[in-house]
């Protein structure tokens, strides 16, 4: 008797321009205002997280990658639910620094890292990657853990660009509760 309720949509686009050598990096895509593209918008392959809509034309649009100094993704261990913030360090375009993931969670080579229900831009669950190493700062009670990512930079020809349905809604809501929060 539960009603289903859609919260995403999906948009197929085309990679038309990419970097992935530079500090802060982005792609461009043939999809935009004349196609339902907004900026924040989640942007996916079959293989994983891609990054976020910064910029939109009517035809064009340009996504902050993965692989940008500013951009930081709510993430989880797949097999437990332990979070915390993914980010790109900025050295290959092949690995993300998972960051403060407590020291009583044991952590294996190939655990699988994904979106977190935390995210607002992503579905959860959604691919970004496999742990490959993992260290403890002696100062410090979290790992920080070293992910090769599922998503292929050098090879993108084909992204999806997700849209939140609810995600207005979530964010009125929880700008109204946050003077309270702020507070206490």
């Amino acid at each position: 008797d539960t009603t289903y309720h859609q919260k995403y949509t999906y948009t197929s686009a085309n990679v038309v321009n990419n970097s992935t050598n530079r500090r802060n990096n982005y792609l461009t895509l043939d999809k935009g205002s004349k196609q339902g593209i907004t900026n924040k918008m989640g942007v996916i392959t079959s293989s994983g997280i891609v990054g976020q809509v910064k910029d939109v034309s009517e035809n064009f649009c340009t996504v902050m990658s993965l692989l940008h100094s500013n951009f930081i993704v709510n993430s989880k261990l797949k097999k437990d639910g332990t979070f915390g913030p993914l980010s790109w360090d900025g050295e290959s375009f092949e690995y993300a620094t998972f960051s403060d993931i407590p020291t009583h969670v044991k952590l294996v080579k190939g655990d699988t890292v994904v979106t977190s229900q935390y995210t607002k831009i992503f579905p959860e669950n959604i691919l970004i990657g496999t742990v490959e190493s993992y260290y403890r700062e002696a100062t410090k009670p979290f790992y920080t853990v070293k992910v090769k990512l599922s998503t292929d930079f050098k090879k993108l020809t084909h992204v999806y660009i997700v849209y939140n349905l609810l995600k207005e809604e979530q964010e009125t809501l929880e700008n109204r509760s946050e003077p309270d929060i702020k507070h206490n």
